[in-house]
């Protein structure tokens, strides 16, 4: 399989928390990789993301620590849009509770949403898989 790996630079002007990560990281230019793997046996040039990788900033105390952290880019996207959120909105951290922020059903459905544009932008053909329950007619002549 034939892999590349594309790399960007990410600024975060405040704190902010990712995914299942619990530590707060401070804001920042923070360098992303991410790796994708070519498609075969199609008749256009389309890749897969297989790997995203944030490298973080090194602990105070621990300078010539390097630090990286595999995400998810959808949580990724999710932290960015937190950071562009108004100024007095909470950021990171839910007003509420001492708790990290985490994606709500309906903003994990933006998500989804946001992954299937970037899929069908690179040329893959998308079909999201719709789930019903099963009807209790089927199953009382069963």
């Amino acid at each position: 399989m034939t892999t590349r790996t594309s790399k960007k630079t990410v600024t975060f002007r405040r704190p902010f928390v990712l995914g299942g990560f619990d530590e707060v990281l401070p804001a920042g230019a923070y360098s992303v990789e991410t790796d994708e793997e070519l498609l075969e046996g199609i008749s256009f040039a389309a890749y897969r993301r297989i790997l995203t990788v944030i490298h973080l900033h090194s602990r105070s105390g621990h300078p010539g620590l390097t630090r990286a952290l595999t995400i998810d880019p959808n949580e990724l996207d999710a932290a960015l849009e937190r950071d562009r959120a108004p100024k007095d909105a909470p950021v990171g951290r839910d007003a509420r509770q001492e708790a990290p922020i985490r994606a709500t059903q309906a903003h994990q459905g933006e998500t989804d949403r946001q992954a299937m544009d970037r899929a069908e932008d690179e040329g893959m053909i998308v079909h999201p898989v719709q789930t019903t329950a099963p009807r209790r007619e089927q199953e009382a002549a069963s």
